[in-house]
């Protein structure tokens, strides 16, 4: 059972997404929309990204049989432990401080140009490409328009973002 949950998290994704743009109206307003919004835009972009475990298998192709690459484990917990739980994480923090909200707006500029440098590179499309380029680059802009912070939290914000994207990969690359 739990490996069919490992392998079926993504179709999830679609429904809650809408479930949670539909509660905002109930959390209040100590979180800016867009960056409440945050989460279900990636929410979109993961389904996009991991039906059919279609991501794992490109990040892996890419690596080569010689790396141990991504278990459907290890998406599962980068997706909904370290992503969901981040975002969380960011509600909580831009509740108090609302410049704390820069970190979600990172977490998607960020994806979504690695998104578009491999598509750039390879002259293909990757998966989760369309749902980078239409979501997560107009919702990082948004939040970086709504929300105002200091270039502290700005370069913090970015470091935390480029530190996970790269302990992904370093995690990918190990020899298998």
């Amino acid at each position: 059972m739990i490996e069919r949950l490992l392998q079926n998290w993504a179709y999830a994704t679609p429904p809650v997404a809408l479930l949670l743009i539909g509660l905002y109206p109930f959390i209040g307003s100590a979180i800016e929309l867009s960056v409440f919004s945050s989460l279900p835009i990636y929410m979109f972009h993961q389904y996009e990204e991991h039906d059919d475990n279609r991501f794992a298998r490109f990040l892996n192709g890419m690596m080569g049989s010689e790396k141990h690459g991504l278990s459907a484990r290890d998406v599962w917990i980068v997706n909904v432990i370290f992503v969901w739980f981040f975002l969380l994480a960011v509600f909580y923090l831009s509740s108090i401080d609302a410049q704390w909200g820069v970190l979600a707006a990172y977490l998607l500029a960020i994806n979504g140009v690695v998104h578009m440098v491999w598509a750039l590179k390879f002259r293909s499309y990757n998966p989760g490409l369309w749902t980078a380029i239409l979501l997560f680059i107009p919702g990082a802009i948004w939040i970086f328009s709504t929300v105002s912070a200091s270039t502290v939290i700005h370069a913090a914000s970015a470091m935390v973002v480029v530190i996970l994207h790269a302990g992904i990969l370093v995690a990918a690359r190990r020899p298998a």
